[in-house]
């Protein structure tokens, strides 16, 4: 245990050294140097920090608890969130760039007015300081309580020791967040993703090792451990689960409708996702950044999906199964991973836990500056107090998910259904608004509240009422095909009014010239995702 904590502590500082030197001399007095890094991240840089924004402690615990649960549909999250990238790379980006936003509710104020800005501002900075951050420090804290049992070696209980962690996480992940800026955010982002990278994809050969050797085959078993997860439970490997399923599986028809806009709303319309996007020094590296990304998620089945489905057949094997989907990860890592390795491990856990609660942190920072302190507290603030402002409510905001962090103890339902469940609820109206005001030139002002009201009320009532019977993603479906269609006949009618037409300038923010290979590479991801679907399907590996 000792050499363990040694390992992590120095693989830690080692991120912090490097992000340090590299930032320096970074100029922040300047909003655009502080919240956007100067507007000068290079595509590798953003492809690491879009995954590392994106994978942390509840994606590696909550995806493969759900693989653990239902088997191999969760892999949606992962795979079909290619899709959504090369609609980030060849559209998204680059309108977002020729606007030359620094946020998404700017955006939104752009295509509506101030009141509708202000109103998806307040939204999503609720959804990220009730929900996304204080998930992700509580799943992060559950990781460390199975690595380093701190509740034994404390002498408290697991509740207690979820909190201490929590209070760790949220001081630690502030220092970057706070007072490094998106460049320090960005630069340890893309050290901590090679590391994940390579600690990630290291379990599922150690877990096909080690089943191979608890079904009876002796020395190196990997292959051994495969075949035998194929053979006895290739129901678990078909990633296509019933038209009638309900969370945490994925209906086959709902990964490609709902979750198609689910993911949408991830990586097109989500703040802490599109800062990274928004900060490229030009169209092209953006558009890099976002199809190197989308190779990477393919990939996400392999430490994302698989060792939920290993742990099952694994546990089931050594008669140590789990009750709960959430502690499957966790105890298939302190089963698995050597001690000599386990501090490096915990290094880039903690990494990834500490990236996506930065970015989000630096996300809420700079919403609530620009789309709110500056626009209705004080107009005329200066460069340098922008920048104190953000830093200041970043301090506010991280104590506050850090009380409400310990909280979602109390929910066993499965920490990825319940984000995703409410992230629906909250950040899907943004993603239709988004594109409305990018494919409508005349909508009335008032419409992108209309549709906010509307999506509120009829999702909460079916949270309310038949979230047991019906799947999220299925209503999520429903709602926006209503919601645009809705737009649309607004946008006919006024349009027949003969009202003005709305159009996107380009600021000048950047080069918008776009990357020679970006649609040659998005064909390449496409067949990726298709190989991969059939590879688990019944067609595949899987089984019925």
């Amino acid at each position: 245990m000792v050499f363990t904590l040694v390992t992590f502590v120095f693989f830690t500082i080692l991120v912090a050294v490097i992000s340090y030197l590299k930032t320096k001399d970074d100029k922040q007095d300047s909003t655009e140097g502080y919240f956007l890094a100067g507007r000068g991240l290079p595509g590798f840089v953003i492809a690491g920090s879009l995954l590392l924004t994106n994978l942390s402690a509840e994606q590696l615990v909550g995806t493969n608890g759900q693989a653990w649960s239902v088997g191999m549909s969760p892999m949606a999250n992962e795979v079909l969130s290619a899709l959504a990238l090369i609609v980030l790379a060849l559209w998204a980006a680059p309108k977002y760039l020729k606007g030359g936003i620094t946020t998404i509710p700017e955006l939104i104020g752009t295509c509506f007015d101030r009141t509708t800005k202000l109103w998806f501002s307040i939204a999503y900075i609720i959804l990220y300081l009730v929900i996304q951050i204080p998930v992700i420090l509580y799943s992060g804290s559950l990781v460390f309580e199975n690595i380093f049992d701190v509740s034994g070696m404390l002498g408290i209980t697991k509740f207690q020791a979820i909190v201490v962690l929590c209070i760790l996480i949220t001081i630690i992940g502030s220092i970057y967040a706070i007072f490094g800026g998106l460049k320090a955010v960005a630069v340890s982002d893309t050290v901590n993703g090679v590391g994940l990278l390579i600690g990630g994809i290291m379990i599922p050969f150690l877990a096909f090792h080690k089943l191979g050797n608890a079904a009876g085959y002796d020395g190196v078993a990997i292959w051994k451990g495969f075949t035998y997860l194929v053979d006895n439970y290739p129901q678990m490997l078909n990633s296509l689960a019933p038209a009638d399923a309900l969370p945490p599986a994925v209906p086959w028809p709902a990964a490609f409708s709902g979750l198609i806009f689910l993911a949408l709303q991830a990586w097109c319309t989500h703040q802490s996702f599109i800062q990274r996007v928004l900060a490229a020094k030009d169209v092209k590296e953006a558009q890099k950044g976002a199809l190197y990304c989308a190779f990477l998620k393919i990939l996400g089945f392999l430490y994302l999906v698989m060792p939920g489905i290993i742990a099952f057949a694994l546990f089931e094997i050594q008669g140590d199964q789990v009750s709960i989907m959430d502690e499957a990860y966790p105890q298939l890592v302190s089963q698995i991973v050597p001690q000599p390795v386990m501090g490096f491990f915990a290094a880039v856990m903690f990494g990834a836990i500490l990236s996506s609660f930065n970015s989000v942190l630096n996300s809420v920072n700079t919403m609530f500056t620009m789309d709110i302190y500056k626009e209705f507290i004080n107009k005329n603030a200066s460069q340098d107090k922008l920048v104190s402002v953000g830093k200041k409510i970043g301090i506010v905001f991280a104590i506050l998910s850090m009380c409400v962090g310990p909280m979602v103890y109390f929910f066993p339902a499965g920490l990825k259904t319940f984000l995703d469940s409410l992230v629906s609820l909250i950040g899907m109206p943004v993603m239709t608004v988004v594109f409305a005001g990018f494919i409508f030139h005349y909508l009335p002002k008032w419409s992108a509240r209309a549709v906010m009201l509307f999506h509120y009320v009829t999702y909460g009532l079916y949270l309310i009422f038949f979230s047991n019977s019906w799947h999220y993603l299925y209503t999520v479906f429903v709602l926006v095909c209503i919601e645009f269609l809705f737009l649309t006949i607004l946008n006919n009618q006024n349009k027949k009014k003969g009202a003005e037409r709305f159009e996107l300038e380009d600021v000048g923010a950047v080069d918008l010239t776009p990357w020679k290979y970006r649609k040659p590479v998005a064909i390449v991801v496409t067949v990726c995702v298709i190989v991969v679907y059939i590879a688990f399907s019944p067609l595949g590996f899987g089984a019925w």
